[in-house]
């Protein structure tokens, strides 16, 4: 039982790591903008679903049956660290912010198209 307590506290005091990411389909260059709280699990996410085949969101469908999984990439733009004091609500407002500055970026012209 002690093993299965000190799990529970290494899940919980483990390090979370969100951010803004892009995900690319080479077949024709559309790129859809995201962010997450949790980039691990995106990435784990958007893995298990290249493997099955499966298209991971339904916006991304008609390139996904047109181009295949291997015409799309996951890209991690840029990363941000809950901090140790932070809570889930704070946390989330700081991905908002992230996400809304890098949307601000693309329809710059800095990036491709954003979705």
């Amino acid at each position: 039982m002690d093993r299965r307590r000190e799990l529970k506290q290494l899940y919980k005091n483990r390090e979370i790591v969100g951010g803004v990411y892009r995900i690319s389909c080479s077949g024709n260059h559309r790129t859809w903008l995201k962010s997450t709280k949790n980039l691990q699990e995106q990435q784990n996410r958007f893995r298990f679903f290249v493997s099955g085949n499966s298209c991971p969101e339904p916006g991304m469908h008609a390139e996904w049956k047109q181009f295949g999984p291997d015409a799309f990439s996951f890209t991690v733009l840029e990363e941000l660290k809950k901090g140790e004091l932070q809570t889930d609500a704070e946390f989330a407002q700081d991905i908002k912010t992230l996400y809304e500055l890098w949307l601000n970026r693309q329809s710059g012209g800095q990036e491709e198209e954003p979705i």
